[in-house]
């Protein structure tokens, strides 16, 4: 019991420090600073490396590639992403049970960092080592510092939210940067030049590539190390005789309305997998079609393909506060969280119906870039219906025990989507253009008829969440 107090009262002191924190950025605990650069740069180190690795294993190996064909290297990406977003499930469970959040992070950082700097070597062993590694270090980074900026604030501070914001900013700028750094050493010919002009082969342009993205790893290894006074007190292991003094007083059994909630957050869930599934085409066969069928260039002037990749999170950026308020100013009048997701799968599926008409041109030869910006406009657009509103909508919803668990399943959603995005991409041809209009719309029809069906389910699944608004 003593133990327990002794826990008890060291939280109940941090949280009340925490409280009184305002010496950060814009009035925010001085922690957040430090986990915003972490996330930048992991972001800036798995979007770096995801948006050449297609290019890379589906790319001859007189280029430097590994020759896989474009189903096979399809197949390859998808198992990657999906393992990406599965390890999440056990990263939780070794920072909650043995690790703690704060050094889960650290750890998974320095395994990220290795992943990468594996890639730096040509043969096959070695890629595919460096991409196990970076799942397994995502797995234990990627939830737990969300857990550590949660953990920034005391409940219901009103701050929390604004901080969170802020710290989503950094994913987006990591996500933004990184296509071009990796881009313009994997994928211009202008550093193929400055390579063979230094004596070295310039088909290894793709391993600078890879080793920029193990460089953004490991400078967000720095600023957490350097930073880690201001982190002391976050993320740490639950004391054990504080989960045994837990553990005696268990919460009551789930009720019938608990149940229905859940069986909503599932239905949610296996809409969210169809979206995922054609929102991460960006990194797989969108990459292929920018890379081979489209001319990238403005005003005469060339651009890598890689560089389009960096359209998505500046959209984010730019979407994000126009989106949070259009909600704000609607308030009550604002759409139920299943119509939004219907809305999600709306525009996300108008964004394939443009390459119908880009897929026949073809047959003329290569199209404007600028069809692409338009698809990722479009579907950036349901991102902002359907992302954060699923993330708020199982914090709301989901049982206080079960809040986790929940949570973990919106993981496992994205991850089965990603696992489905590679294996459609598998049926990306480029030389026909009709299996392409094929392709891109079975996945538009595909993701209308969903936003239809969610439609007619929503006042059944209104009645699932207890709501009739």
């Amino acid at each position: 019991m003593a133990k327990f107090s002794d826990a008890g009262y060291i939280a109940a002191q941090f949280m009340n420090a925490q409280a009184t924190d305002r010496s950060g950025f814009a009035g925010h605990p001085k922690g957040l600073g430090p986990l915003f650069f972490i996330e930048l740069w992991e972001r800036f180190s798995y979007y770096g490396m995801r948006s050449i690795l297609i290019l890379y294993l589906s790319s001859a190996a007189a280029l430097g590639g590994l020759g896989y064909s474009k189903p096979d290297a399809a197949g390859i990406y998808g198992w990657y992403t999906m393992a990406v977003y599965l390890t999440a499930l056990p990263g939780g469970w070794v920072a909650d049970h043995l690790l703690g959040a704060r050094l889960a992070v650290f750890i998974g950082g320095i395994i990220i960092a290795c992943g990468h700097f594996s890639m730096i070597f040509h043969q096959p062993s070695f890629v595919f080592l460096g991409m196990a590694l970076i799942s397994i270090g995502t797995g234990l980074l990627k939830p737990n510092i969300s857990v550590m900026v949660g953990n920034l604030y005391p409940e219901n501070d009103a701050r929390r939210d604004s901080g969170f914001s802020i710290f989503y900013m950094g994913i987006n700028i990591g996500a933004l940067l990184a296509p071009l750094v990796v881009g313009f050493l994997a994928k211009t010919q202008t550093f193929r030049n400055i390579l063979s002009s230094a004596g070295l082969d310039p088909n290894k342009c793709w391993h600078w590539g890879f080793a920029a993205a193990g460089v953004g790893m490991v400078i967000g290894l720095f600023v957490y190390i350097r930073n880690r006074d201001r982190l002391a007190h976050v993320g740490n292991r639950v004391p054990r005789a504080v989960k045994v003094k837990t553990d005696v007083a268990p919460a009551p059994p789930l009720t019938r309305g608990d149940w229905l909630r859940i069986v909503a957050i599932v239905i949610l869930f296996i809409f969210t997998i169809l979206f995922w599934a054609a929102y991460e085409q960006k990194g797989s066969s969108l990459n292929l079609f920018a890379n081979e069928l489209t001319r990238n260039e403005i005003f005469g002037i060339g651009f890598s393909p890689v560089y389009l990749q960096s359209l998505t999170p500046a959209f984010v950026i730019i979407l994000t506060p126009l989106f949070a308020t259009l909600w704000l100013r609607m308030g009550e009048r604002q759409p139920s969280s299943p119509v939004k997701f219907a809305l999600g799968l709306l525009f996300i599926g108008l964004a394939y119906s443009l390459m119908i008409p880009a897929t026949l041109l073809l047959v003329q030869g290569q199209i404007t870039f600028w069809w692409l910006v338009g698809l990722y406009f479009l579907e950036v657009c349901g991102e902002m219906c359907l992302s954060p509103v699923g993330l708020s909508t199982v914090t709301k919803l989901a049982p206080a025990k079960l809040v986790g668990l929940m949570m973990g399943a919106w993981f496992l959603a994205t991850s089965v989507g990603n696992k489905l995005a590679g294996y459609l991409a598998g049926f990306f041809v480029s030389n026909n253009p009709w299996q392409l209009t094929k392709l891109y719309g079975g996945i538009a029809l595909g993701l209308l008829a969903a936003a239809v069906l969610l439609i007619i389910l929503t006042p059944t699944i209104k009645r699932l969440m207890g709501r009739t608004t």
